[in-house]
């Protein structure tokens, strides 16, 4: 592992789950799957997702919440995420899978400005993204919320997907 993620422990980042395991961890992590699924997506994925995907890919956290600065649809200073969704295409809850990016934009009309990666408690009504707006699609995406119950409105979470992980916190500290 290279230096992503200085200070967290990676092994002890995901919730066991029996539903996760059915409908959101991935096959192993191979960079020709990556490669696969970059070319479908039309994006390159953040190395620090990759290498994520690489411990698990896809599932749930055991930190759900998001700070953020802005007020959201779930709460005043955060949002919460259900599911990290795995490079993969198999399972629906994957980036290209059935309930995956695409169908975010094609079903659900969310803007086409990246990567859905992130779920919410809200079942479709928000997601978390990578927004490549900024930096085209082979640069450092930004992590963003998007509402689209407050007409796709667009909030601003991390500056990269590394400080997006390493910015969770446990629901219970916002409780």
């Amino acid at each position: 592992m290279d230096k992503c993620y200085e200070g967290l422990d990676l092994y002890n980042f995901w919730e066991e789950s029996e539903y996760a395991e059915k409908e959101y961890v991935c096959e192993p992590l191979t960079d020709e799957l990556v490669q696969e699924i970059e070319n479908e997506l039309g994006y390159k994925l953040p190395s620090s997702y990759i290498e994520l995907m690489k411990i698990q890919n896809g599932g749930f956290p055991k930190n759900t919440a998001v700070p953020c600065n802005e007020v959201t649809s779930w709460a005043q200073d955060h949002v919460a995420i259900t599911g990290l969704l795995g490079i993969g295409k198999n399972k629906d809850w994957s980036l290209c899978g059935g309930i995956g990016s695409q169908f975010m934009i094609d079903e659900w009309g969310y803007p086409e400005i990246g990567v859905y990666i992130c779920d919410c408690p809200s079942a479709g009504h928000d997601m978390v993204a990578l927004d490549y707006r900024e930096y085209g699609k082979n640069g450092e995406p930004e992590v963003v919320h998007v509402d689209q119950e407050n007409d796709y409105k667009i909030t601003f979470l991390a500056s990269t997907f590394e400080q997006f992980i390493k910015s969770l916190k446990h629901d219970e500290d916002y409780e």
